[in-house]
């Protein structure tokens, strides 16, 4: 997506159209869209010929270009879990992957990146009762395995707003739903994370309508996304007035939320009362 919208960048700057960008390549318009988009593979000798094409002649600038399109080719990890990862849900791993910032607003479940093993077996097996054993550990795997970008350099900030109901609903058993409370507790000191609890005691609050998540990108090139998950697709928005009334709901909430430090304490309430 970064590549996508520097090349559609140096296009509009070299007052260069679509369509005689993609007879550089021997495309189409619609292939220009594709790569513009980040919805497509890149060769480097169609990146090489549209550099040339719009005039990019400076060596160091050329090779950054360059440099990010062989980064763009480059198998992602979660690949090798290509069998059971549908394409809509790939797309948001990148995202996740890209993000600088991470806000969501859960109704339902803990967050994917701070659940446990054995919560997270119970969150997929409910999603997926007919599926085998094997399929299932492939799945958690997955799960897990996203959640190595809060340990990595550069790490996101992580703000997590969530209905009391995700605390209360006993998920696995009364073991497995105080072990995930213990982990959120341990969670919540890490600095680029922040919990957050709407209460029941709120009454109706703007996220009534369901879960969703904000994705905010340092690069300058990448607008905000908001993620929303389906049953069997997701929907992505990036116009400006989608997003805006989004992060108006989130905002909300967090105001009328109880506070990073109040929440911990409601959690360890919430792990003692679960038998």
């Amino acid at each position: 997506m970064m590549l996508g919208r520097q090349l559609r960048r140096l296009r509009e700057a070299a007052a260069i159209t679509p369509e005689r960008a993609g007879d550089e390549i021997q495309g189409s318009r619609s292939k220009i869209s594709r790569l513009e988009t980040g919805k497509t593979a890149y060769k480097i000798s169609d990146v090489t010929d549209l550099l040339r094409l719009y005039g990019v002649t400076d060596k160091q600038r050329r090779a950054e270009v360059l440099a990010m399109a062989r980064h763009a080719n480059t198998p992602d990890w979660w690949r090798k879990y290509s069998d059971i990862l549908p394409g809509w849900f790939e797309t948001y791993l990148g995202l996740e992957a890209a993000a600088s910032t991470i806000r969501s607003f859960e109704v339902q479940f803990v967050p994917a990146l701070f659940q446990t093993e054995d919560y997270a077996r119970a969150v997929t097996r409910l999603g997926h009762k007919a599926a085998p054993d094997g399929e299932i550990d492939d799945r958690v795997a997955l799960r897990l395995k996203r959640q190595a970008v809060l340990s990595r350099p550069g790490s996101p900030v992580v703000w997590s707003v969530m209905d009391e109901g995700v605390l209360r609903r006993r998920v696995g058993g009364p073991a497995v739903m105080r072990a995930q409370l213990r982990h959120l507790i341990k969670a919540a000191v890490m600095p680029h994370v922040i919990f957050q609890v709407v209460p029941f005691g709120l009454g109706a609050h703007g996220g009534a309508a369901g879960s969703f998540t904000v994705l905010r990108f340092a690069e300058r090139d990448l607008p905000d996304v908001v993620y929303i998950e389906q049953l069997t697709s997701a929907v992505y928005l990036e116009q400006r007035v989608d997003v805006e009334h989004y992060l108006e709901v989130i905002n909300q909430l967090s105001g009328e939320a109880l506070t990073p430090a109040a929440t911990v304490r409601f959690m360890e309430k919430v792990a003692g009362e679960t038998l």
